[in-house]
């Protein structure tokens, strides 16, 4: 059994990773998938309605699915459907999230729903001035001043805005036929506008006409001002390919052209089908749809199919469960079964580096970009490059900490990653000044590779410190080989930070005019590079041996951790994202135990002597007489 059981995992793995790629399918009567596929553009990018339900509920509740009173689950679409087309309904669903004490007493609750954490528009809507006061107040206020409170307000309040953006996206939320409407107004629009124009010019007209032609456009007006999403298509005749609109504002332009646009009646037809709960109906006119779109907009069509089954799919959180699996695995190969255990988590890991792997280059040919374009896709990368070195690792020294290493990093950095979604759309539009798929792909790559390789330097000395304090594991083989692991790491480590952060200078230089501006992201970039200096200088120079080497490749998480986050967090600087409450606080947390772990790894002998009498257990990284000075 003990031999088939890598053989065993790999199969079970594949077929795991094989049924995520399995097209997405309809649970009830209307394509909610074809719908999902649908395109429209939003932040900057066109994306299906799918990615636009997925991160819009990421935004406002952390989390991609709806739970209804009575405990069932709403799918991403049919939340947004209901959005769109049957608001007084998707008012009731509890999707806004309320956890600071004072804005629970702002809208109208007490401590004890404390727990409940997440309210519906309904229970919010009657406390909306109160809320915008609050948030116009906090606003001018610098992040790193503002209150949980004002934090909490401001962001209750932008989440308010994007569920009202949604509801005026294609259809005015208090029209209860709005198809008949355009009928009605596409009919009357010739005589309506004559009526108009004849009033201003002071000719006889009929008035009663000429007001319900006035009231239609400042309706419609009202309907474009009050949503920033693009859903509606480029007219025919029109020369620019990105000139999406919304459909307040194609249905303005009804008053020059005559007619409604098609895209804006097949959608309001849509919304008609589906509030009479009418699949026959929706349905076809799904499809019809997307084949009049076909015609002109295939490339489009053909991404936001791939995207939709990219999110169906969910690669990262597919090898965020193997990565934790071969953590767990690794860590039993050093209790019990040693080679078949640490081949079935080697196994593991590449399944999940595989999918990983998949998923980043998904995200790559998605965007045009190379694979790091922002703080979320540096995690995915920071963790991909780490496993793949840790992979490396592994096939040499074979002895599973490789795989130890890669479960715990691997899981960490997706975890990461999957926070960071929670601001909304992760494929967002670049800057300007970044707008360079060259240094993209050589400065943003190579010194996200340097931080993932001191990452693993760091992981794989805590590994170290763990078993030779905690454990009676770490034999003299074992401390040899995670010895020149680290040392190995920390010098390729060193080789990709220096030369990444010179070629970031020149970018900076082609960017900006300066080669170096002592901007606190240049600032942490320098600092990694001369700590994995400092790392092998005191090593050569015999200042440390291979517990002072641990300890300093610990403390190269800290500075690795403070350049990627902490500098970002600062407010401040050309690579800032602004300051976050939770990002600061989870930061400090981790930085934290690393200087615990150090502190730990660094107590007398003589402590470690007296907890191995009273526990029954060794401490070989301080008690083992051949390392005893080392």
């Amino acid at each position: 059994m003990k031999r088939w059981l890598p053989l065993l995992t790999l199969v079970l793995g594949l077929g795991y990773l094989g049924s995520t790629l399995w097209p997405p399918r309809n649970s009830g009567a209307f394509d909610l998938v074809g719908f999902g596929r649908l395109p429209v553009l939003a932040n900057g990018r066109i994306k299906p309605m799918d990615t636009l339900a997925r991160s819009s509920l990421l935004q406002l509740q952390h989390r991609q699915t709806v739970i209804l009173a009575d405990g069932a689950q709403l799918s991403p679409v049919a939340w947004l459907l209901d959005v769109f087309y049957r608001p007084e309904k998707a008012d009731t669903y509890a999707v806004f999230i309320a956890d600071n004490l004072d804005l629970l007493t702002l809208i109208g609750k007490t401590e004890r729903d404390l727990s409940t954490r997440r309210f519906a528009y309904a229970d919010i809507a009657p406390h909306l001035q109160e809320i915008e006061s609050q948030a116009k107040l906090a606003e001018p206020i610098d992040d790193k001043s503002r209150t949980a409170f004002q934090g909490a307000v401001l962001q209750l309040y932008g989440n308010l805005i994007l569920y009202q953006n949604l509801q005026h996206a294609l259809v005015i939320p208090d029209s209860q036929d709005f198809l008949g409407e355009l009928l009605r107004f596409q009919k009357s629009v010739p005589e309506g506008v004559a009526a108009v124009r004849a009033k201003q010019a002071g000719q006889p007209h009929d008035e009663d006409l000429a007001q319900t032609m006035v009231a239609l456009g400042q309706r419609y007006l009202t309907m474009s001002q009050s949503t920033n999403l693009l859903a509606i298509p480029p007219a025919a005749d029109s020369a620019d390919a990105n000139a999406w609109r919304t459909a307040g504002q194609a249905l303005l332009e009804t008053f020059q052209t005559g007619a409604v646009d098609s895209s804006v009646l097949a959608y309001a037809g849509l919304g008609m089908a589906w509030r009479g709960n009418r699949a026959d109906q929706f349905n076809p006119l799904v499809g019809l749809y997307r084949a009049e779109l076909a015609h002109r907009f295939a490339p489009q069509l053909a991404k936001s199919d791939a995207e939709t089954r990219f999110n169906a799919a969910e690669p990262f959180y597919t090898s965020m469960l193997l990565y934790a699996a071969a953590f767990l695995v690794a860590i039993a190969s050093w209790l019990k079964w040693p080679e078949a255990l640490s081949r079935t988590a080697l196994v593991l890991v590449a399944l999940a580096w595989a999918g990983a792997t998949a998923g980043i280059i998904t995200r790559m040919l998605l965007e045009g970009r190379p694979p790091v374009t922002n703080l979320y896709s540096s995690a995915l990368f920071v963790g991909w490059g780490a496993v793949t070195l840790c992979l490396v690792l592994e096939l040499i020294y074979r002895n599973a900490i490789g795989s130890v290493a890669a479960g715990m990093i691997g899981f960490c950095t997706l975890l990461i990653a999957h926070h960071l979604a929670l601001g909304g759309d992760t494929m967002e539009m670049m800057r300007a000044v970044l707008d360079s798929n060259f240094w993209l792909a050589t400065h943003v790559v190579v010194v996200t590779t340097g931080y993932a390789s001191t990452f693993l330097a760091g992981f794989l000395a805590l590994i170290y410190v763990f078993r030779g304090v905690f454990t009676r594991s770490l034999d003299q083989a074992t401390a040899d080989a995670l010895a020149r692991m680290v040392y190995g790491i920390i010098c390729f480590a060193t080789l990709f930070s220096f030369v990444g952060t010179m070629l970031g200078g020149i970018w900076a230089d082609q960017s900006w005019g300066r080669f170096w501006g002592w901007d606190p992201k240049e600032n942490g970039a320098l600092i990694i590079v001369i700590w994995n200096a400092l790392i092998l200088h005191a090593r050569w120079g015999g200042l440390v041996r291979t517990r002072g080497l641990m300890c300093l490749a610990i403390f190269g998480n800290v500075v690795t951790s403070w350049s990627w986050f902490g500098v970002n967090m600062l407010g401040i600087g050309l690579h800032s994202y602004g300051f976050t409450a939770a990002a600061f606080q989870w930061l400090s947390i981790f930085v934290a135990s690393q200087l615990i772990i150090i502190a730990v790894a660094n107590l007398p002998l003589e402590k470690w002597r007296s907890f191995k009498r009273s526990e029954g257990v060794g401490p070989l990284l301080v008690n083992s007489p051949s390392r005893i000075n080392k």
